[in-house]
């Protein structure tokens, strides 16, 4: 179990007593040092390098979160048995114990709506008219056709996916990772969340560090216009009055804390001190220019321009600089109506971009150190969704009991495909693997054994499995 993230009276002591004063130790990192170096190691980092549990192989998660569910039926699981059963109702004994949101169990089934072929050496199928770049990377991916879920709507399950509960309130993945690890950089957040697309239904509680210390909560970067707001000092404020302003709010809010020792005036001091280090290293980030047109042609980035590409190039290069957990929300691809229209839209919106990712991560040499994660909340029905009240049709509803994901990088096994469902796509049959076996899947990539991994909270130990998870050993490297 690791340490909580408490404040010690020596540290208070410390800075009360000896002279170098709060302002002058965050000034020393600032221009380079740590905080923890500056102060002679008395002082806390919460980002500071942890050594994991045992050597992994990954250091770093980016996580490409497809909000709203996409289709298996139509992307990833060819079902051929669904062309015979297409507009006819299926067995009910096949659907026992199913949830719809907004259809019935006697819904007549929708064929697959794209064509499946083989891609690759290892001639994995998948709908390749929708993923033409993505089909070119298939030999680095694990395919996992054998998702489950407990959440049947998009909110909880989007909550249950990232932080191991159907409900806000608890941290998050990322958080977790970045409690359990700290960060390898000083200068950028170590937990980073972009969104393209519209906006998720789980909202910041899917980033949340929910009961750990709010400092492990990850920081959102906008989608429109610039990333980060107010990154560059109004005209007439230079660098030393900056400096002198951060340092007598850091000073009151040292003082504060000594008098209260309330771990979230900690959090509001390292903050100040984050924002002041981003000025510094951001604008280097997002600038674009220092990348080769060869680059931005690959990922289909008009550096101007806000989208996925751009998401996952940025990520490349945060990886580059020692950030620890990316997240990008791609949300809309809740197709209860026109999956087809739905899905050639998003697939087109994504598919380059993910390809290029895996291929810029190969190149610098950090796809074996960088776990990539693409899916989303849970999959879809064979049946079809139609409501001319609503205005839907040709649709797919909600299905929590199969859906599937790929990785690539970090420890996982390249070129396969891992679990199947039954013949219709309903449930996941052979190898199932639950959101709770995925998680402490990744947690291990990392070094870092779900069930050690813990924070004390409200008289119990907590983890991000709860008491579930499996390894799911057959897909490490």
């Amino acid at each position: 179990m690791f340490e909580h993230n408490t404040l010690s009276l020596a540290r208070r002591h410390f800075l009360q007593t000896c002279g170098i004063g709060l302002g002058k130790v965050a000034l020393a990192n600032l221009l380079g040092g740590s905080y923890a170096q500056a102060a002679g190691g008395a002082a806390r980092n919460p980002f500071r390098p942890k050594a994991p549990h045992f050597p992994g192989k990954a250091r770093a998660v980016i996580h490409l979160f497809m909000g709203g569910a996409p289709s298996h039926l139509d992307l990833f699981d060819e079902k051929p048995a669904l062309i015979k059963w297409a507009g006819k109702s299926l067995p009910q004994e096949l659907l026992k114990g199913q949830r719809f949101a907004f259809i019935r169990a006697d819904a007549a089934v929708l064929p697959p709506q794209f064509p499946f072929q083989q891609v690759g050496k290892a001639g994995t199928r998948i709908a390749s008219t929708l993923f033409p770049h993505l089909s070119t990377v298939m030999d680095e991916i694990c395919l996992i056709r054998s998702m489950h879920t407990d959440q049947f709507n998009h909110a909880p399950a989007q909550i249950f996916l990232n932080t191991g509960f159907s409900q806000p309130g608890r941290p998050s993945l990322g958080s977790w990772v970045v409690y359990g690890l700290g960060s390898e950089t000083q200068e950028l957040p170590a937990y980073v969340v972009m969104s393209t697309g519209g906006g998720n239904s789980g909202g910041a509680a899917n980033w949340s560090s929910g009961f750990l210390p709010s400092v492990f909560t990850g920081t959102q970067f906008r989608n429109q216009g610039d990333p980060i707001l107010n990154l560059s000092s109004p005209p007439g404020i230079d660098a030393r009055t900056q400096r002198s302003s951060i340092d007598l709010i850091n000073n009151l809010n040292q003082q504060r804390l000594n008098q209260v020792g309330q771990p979230e005036i900690a959090t509001r001091i390292q903050a100040y001190e984050t924002a002041a280090r981003l000025q510094l290293a951001g604008p280097d980030l997002f600038d674009l220019s220092k990348e080769s047109q060869k680059v931005l042609d690959m990922y289909g980035v008009v550096p101007s321009q806000n989208s996925f590409a751009r998401s996952c190039l940025l990520a490349r290069r945060m990886v580059q600089r020692g950030v620890r957990f990316i997240n990008i929300y791609h949300d809309g691809w809740d197709a209860h109506s026109d999956v087809v229209g739905n899905h050639k839209n998003h697939a087109r919106q994504v598919d380059r971009g993910c390809a290029a990712l895996i291929r810029d991560l190969k190149s610098h040499g950090l796809l074996d150190s960088t776990l990539v994660i693409w899916g989303g909340e849970f999959g879809r029905t064979p049946m079809v969704e139609m409501n001319p009240v609503l205005g839907r049709s040709l649709g797919r509803d909600h299905l929590p009991s199969a859906f599937s994901m790929w990785m690539a990088g970090g420890g996982i096994k390249q070129g396969i495909v891992h679990g199947a469902t039954d013949e219709l796509g309903i449930q996941a049959v052979e190898n199932p693997v639950h959101v709770h076996d995925l998680q402490a899947t990744i947690l291990h990539c990392l070094g870092l054994d779900h069930e050690r991994l813990t924070y004390h909270h409200a008289g119990r130990d907590f983890r991000l499995t709860d008491v579930h998870g499996k390894l799911v050993k057959e897909i490490l490297a």
